[in-house]
């Protein structure tokens, strides 16, 4: 393990907390993700995850089949991707300009 591994925890204030649920609440449609992800949504977690993972594994081997799994841990994949390329993904979804003026602060 080095330093790198870990982040320092922040507890964002009760402006931003606010200000994240505005966000949220004007431009929830604009968030829509498909239905194979767990992370950040509401009423979800690793244990639904998980589950998931789980019932395919046994499907596939109670039908006699062999199953290998591999994980990859990406959580400091944001950290090191190029952020303008993310910005330009997010214009070419058609994402209000008040949104990206935001994001882009």
């Amino acid at each position: 393990m080095r330093v790198d591994d870990f982040r320092g925890i922040s507890i964002s204030p009760v402006i931003s907390k606010l200000f994240e649920m505005a966000i949220l609440d004007r431009f929830s449609v604009y968030s829509i993700t498909s239905d194979d992800q767990f992370g950040f949504k509401k009423n979800l977690s690793c244990r639904h995850a998980i589950y998931c993972v789980r019932n395919v594994i046994e499907r596939f081997v109670n039908n006699g089949s062999t199953v290998s799994v591999c994980t990859v841990d990406l959580s400091m994949a944001f950290d090191r991707m190029n952020h303008y390329a993310l910005f330009i993904k997010l214009m070419e979804r058609k994402l209000p300009c008040e949104l990206l003026t935001i994001l882009e602060m």
